[in-house]
């Protein structure tokens, strides 16, 4: 199904505006997050967990793992829409699943929105359950 190996490395501040692009197209970006602030902010913490895929010279996918001690964390994983299905998202999964094994962790969680039940089969197809538990959260900081 691959049919060029994808390019997987770490983010480069080079890559930022294609990849804000990324998510744009991938309808991963909310009003109430800045996309470019939530970049800088995980530059500050575990860098090396943050990923982009290539193919040629098209940043087409990303991931932004995060590990706590408890668990990892799975944010702004995308592939873009014409390069979906193809096994391009399992390679970029795979590739953080590797990174956060290195550190200790023992499971990774990740949140979908309501409403985006299309990646719900895709999620379960790369081994995630849903857990019975209730999203809570505090915004600290408004990014509008």
């Amino acid at each position: 199904m691959i049919e060029k190996p994808l390019l997987i490395r770490p983010f480069q501040k080079d890559d930022e505006d294609a990849l804000v692009l990324l998510w744009q197209i991938c309808e991963l970006t909310v009003p109430w997050n800045n996309p470019y602030k939530d970049i800088a902010r995980k530059l500050e913490l575990q860098a090396e967990l943050f990923l982009v895929g290539y193919l040629e010279n098209r940043l087409v996918a990303s991931v932004m793992g995060g590990y706590e001690g408890h668990r990892g964390w799975i944010n702004y994983f995308a592939v873009h829409p014409e390069f979906q299905n193809k096994g391009y998202g399992k390679q970029l999964m795979d590739s953080i699943e590797k990174g956060l094994r290195k550190m200790g962790c023992p499971k990774i969680n990740l949140q979908i929105r309501a409403g985006n039940d299309k990646v719900l089969t895709y999620y379960q197809n790369l081994g995630f359950v849903e857990d019975k538990v209730i999203s809570m959260g505090k915004r600290l900081v408004d990014d509008q």
